[in-house]
């Protein structure tokens, strides 16, 4: 079985003691390539490190998280641009409207964003999605340069039908994370990853956070990490009734296609 860790947040600090044991634990639960977030602009960076260190394994996104977006300035936009014109970076963002914290006022969370999807038309690169408590908002800012953008992925969806269906009905892809392992709140995304084409359906840890809490045995640090990737797919292909193997297979083959990754 081979797995593709659409985002994975490696440039957390957690990770620094023991990174390398981390890839090898992924690689010997079937994670074959990964793709880590850049969410800020030292982030980005960081994450192009990463990706530059371990070809062919680890690529990187190139963005700025909403939470962040009050940094967001026209030096970043510059750092940004140069970016998205590697080759190891395959996506722009993580980008997109977080309501729920507003660590970042909303007036600057749109203008980031608005920025963002900017870059995402220059330069035909997909995007790596962000939303939460915001859904109209960000459907109106992406519906404002439809046709002028690539595809574009949810990252970790954790929404309700309306949600979902609007997305799909805009072609987008979805990620699904350990979140639908969670009864207290992700108890609803059973029911719902039925729903999503083979086509539009990826996988995430979302790792250091986000750890599956039907995960046995669960570690005592509590940290995910990508290795818990292919647990995240046995519970997906179990709602979808499918065999495990056929949703690795077309989840696998999707975020290639959608990243543009080399098998």
């Amino acid at each position: 079985m081979q797995l593709v860790d659409i985002g994975a947040n490696l440039t957390h600090q957690s990770f620094r003691h023991d990174f390398d044991a981390v890839l090898e634990r992924a690689r010997t639960h079937g994670v074959e390539q990964l793709v880590v977030t850049g969410a800020s602009a030292q982030g980005t960076r960081d994450a192009l490190a990463l990706a530059l260190a371990h070809p062919r394994l680890l690529y990187a996104t190139a963005g700025v998280h909403p939470h962040h977006a009050s940094d967001f300035d026209a030096e970043t936009e510059s750092l940004l641009r140069g970016h998205h014109a590697r080759p190891e970076v395959v996506a722009v963002g993580e980008t997109g409207l977080d309501y729920h914290r507003n660590f970042s006022p909303r007036e600057a969370q749109l203008f980031a964003f608005e920025r963002q999807l900017q870059l995402a038309v220059e330069c035909g690169k997909p995007l790596f999605l962000h939303q939460r408590d915001a859904h109209m908002d960000l459907l109106a800012c992406m519906d404002n340069v439809r046709g002028r953008i690539g595809a574009a992925v949810v990252h970790c969806f954790t929404g309700e039908k309306d949600e979902l269906f609007d997305y799909l009905d805009r072609d987008f892809h979805i990620g699904i994370t350990g979140w639908i392992c969670d009864e207290r709140r992700g108890a609803h995304l059973r029911e719902l990853v039925k729903s999503i084409p083979a086509d539009r359906l990826m996988l995430e840890t979302d790792a250091p956070y986000l750890l599956p809490r039907t995960v046995e045995p669960m570690p005592s640090h509590r940290r995910n990490e990508p290795m818990y990737l292919a647990h995240i797919c046995a519970e997906v292909a179990r709602d979808r009734g499918e065999d495990v193997a056929v949703t690795a297979a077309n989840a696998t083959a999707t975020a290639r296609r959608f990243f543009g990754l080399t098998d």
